[in-house]
């Protein structure tokens, strides 16, 4: 179906405010130039000088919180003071601060301990090591009850080698390197978060090329980093594609971190899209030979595990799932974007009912992220049985459910591509056997949707106490080909917590690079990382912070980005009294 509010939307780009000029050439050499010559000052760099450089980064980025959320919600046309205030207060400053408190604590274990801590270590069901990263201190175990985080180690790694590996470069740090960050424009914390990774965990210094949709943010940046800014730790540039090319190559330049599309990587990498560029590709001969980590995206694939769920863990669940697809307007790398249901599961209808539900109770958001429009028109046009939830006025999209697509079908266009925009859509799998639906969902999601990003797994608790299924849902776990697992929340958690590792799953080429390659955030300092699995309870009270419903986000919000300046108890009851009235 449709709507005439929807059939009116016009494929054209969204002006959102005028664009941030593009840095000119010659003060893009400049700073890179600048930051070449402060590289192997900034790897010197004792534990205390950095210590006193991350809270300095701390002070000046609480300081302009409020103006970059302010900003933030004038580009998105996000009514100030609202819940959806929240959004930008929880993927911006509390991220960042978080963030920053996380490493600051990382090297002061160095510095006293000679070693990042970490939890103790166990073994997953392939034998591998599991690590604890969440929680990291008994806030989070009362912020966030009943949920962790560990990280599963790849094959091969042992406990001297986790030694080994870990804080890395303060075991041998190198003479100085230059990384380009070309900065991700839907999530103002990525391009912050990848800066303090690539400084703090791997000793590099940084140039940041803000993407053109969130430009906005760039003179605060530099406003809250100055003294890195100044010196010569750190430089912020502007402009587009033309700007980022031109940096990529740049003598000065070492190397680069991007978050974006597998496009644009595959551009960088192996030239430009095209005969020539399969030719390379085919011949493994890069066009770029400098060092690339990237995050990409995904189709984040839900799994519904068939079991004894009541009316209100299933209406729990759908507004999960729909808030992980609604979230910051749908631009997501991972939003959920694929339900794999049991066929002939006697609860599937009331699921996705419940999902629509929440759609047609939540107001169209503004897509502000461009190409959105031309992307919703192309994935919906000529689909019978399309589910348009409320009237959506230019430049809003509707929240729209695609189900029962055909999980054999080779050519559906859902499977292989991320819409990047308001669609959810819903594959039925063949079996109502758990164990059978869960190794059929498992390979479906690993061989037939495109990305390795992050994943959910929908569990009642009454499964794992049956020892069959409990095994089987751990086989699925480990076999998931995706950098974040999550059991019955949103991966996105994953990404804000920041003490887990954030990435796609190991094992990636450059000539299918999939997500990505490579992990930010891990403030344990980690190497040989495969995958991060995040554990929630199948209901909650408090709501999560990313549920349409929630009615005190804002508030929540801001006073985690308080309260986790120090970690402060004294803060913790003001976080849980608003929580509580969400």
């Amino acid at each position: 179906m449709s709507s005439p509010a929807v059939t009116a939307h016009h494929t054209v780009a969204i002006p959102l405010r005028p664009p941030h000029p593009a840095t000119r050439a010659g003060e893009l050499d400049t700073a890179a130039l600048r930051l070449r010559e402060a590289a192997g000052r900034f790897a010197g760099l004792s534990l205390p000088r950095r210590l006193t450089l991350i809270r300095d980064m701390q002070r000046g980025y609480l300081a302009i919180a409020e103006r970059s959320v302010a900003a933030a919600c004038a580009a998105k046309r996000i009514p100030p003071g609202s819940p959806l205030e929240g959004e930008e207060w929880s993927t911006g400053p509390w991220c960042v601060v978080r963030h920053l408190r996380l490493l600051a604590e990382a090297l002061e274990d160095l510095q006293g301990k000679g070693r990042s801590s970490i939890g103790k270590i166990g073994r997953t069901v392939d034998g591998r090591l599991s690590v604890p990263v969440f929680p990291t201190n008994r806030i989070d175990g009362v912020l966030f009850a009943g949920v962790r985080a560990d990280i599963h180690m790849e094959a091969g790694i042992d406990e001297a080698t986790l030694g080994r590996g870990r804080a890395g470069f303060y075991r041998a740090p190198h003479a100085g390197r230059v990384v380009l960050v070309l900065g991700a424009g839907n999530i103002n914390a990525i391009p912050v978060m990848d800066v303090l990774t690539k400084m703090f965990n791997e000793g590099k210094v940084c140039l940041l090329k803000m993407h053109p949709v969130n430009a906005y943010l760039g003179p605060l940046i530099a406003e809250a980093f100055a003294g890195a800014l100044a010196q010569g730790y750190l430089s912020v540039v502007y402009g587009g594609a033309e700007e980022g090319a031109y940096l990529a190559r740049h003598p000065a330049i070492d190397e680069v971190h991007l978050t974006g599309s597998a496009a644009t990587y595959d551009h960088l990498v192996w030239g430009p899209p095209g005969p020539e560029q399969d030719a390379r590709k085919a011949r493994n001969e890069r066009s770029f030979s400098k060092p690339v980590t990237a995050e990409l995206g995904n189709v984040s694939p839900v799994l519904i595990v068939p079991g004894p769920y009541s009316d209100g863990e299933l209406a729990f669940q759908a507004e999960s799932i729909a808030g992980s697809a609604i979230y910051n307007a749908a631009f997501n790398c991972n939003a959920a974007r694929m339900v794999l249901t049991p066929l002939g599961w006697d609860r599937r209808i009331v699921l996705l009912d419940a999902v629509k539900r929440v759609f047609a109770a939540t107001p169209p958001r503004d897509a502000y992220y461009p190409g959105a429009i031309e992307r919703w028109r192309r994935f919906t046009r000529g689909r019978g049985d399309l589910w348009v939830g409320g009237a959506a006025p230019d430049p809003a999209l509707p929240w729209t459910l695609v189900p029962g697509l055909d999980p054999s079908d080779p050519a559906e266009a859902l499977f292989a591509s991320e819409p990047f925009c308001s669609i959810l859509a819903e594959a039925p799998i063949s079996s109502t056997d758990p164990i059978e639906y869960l190794d059929r969902a498992v390979t479906f999601a690993n061989n037939r949707l495109w990305g390795t990003l992050s994943a959910t797994l929908v569990v009642h608790p009454a499964t794992l106490k049956d020892p069959a299924l409990a095994a089987a849902v751990e086989r699925a776990i480990a076999r998931l080909r995706y950098g974040a697992v999550a059991v019955n929340t949103w991966g996105g958690l994953t990404f804000a917590f920041a003490s887990p590792p954030w990435g796609a799953y190991s094992g990636s080429t450059p000539a299918d690079i999939q997500s990505g390659t490579g992990f930010v955030h891990n403030t344990p300092m980690l190497d040989g990382i495969e995958k991060v699995v995040l554990r929630h309870p199948v209901i909650s009270r408090p709501k999560p912070g990313f549920f349409p419903t929630h009615r005190t986000a804002h508030i929540v919000a801001r006073r985690l980005t308080a309260l986790d300046e120090h970690a402060s108890w004294r803060k913790v009851p003001g976080v849980v009294a608003a929580a509580m009235r969400g």
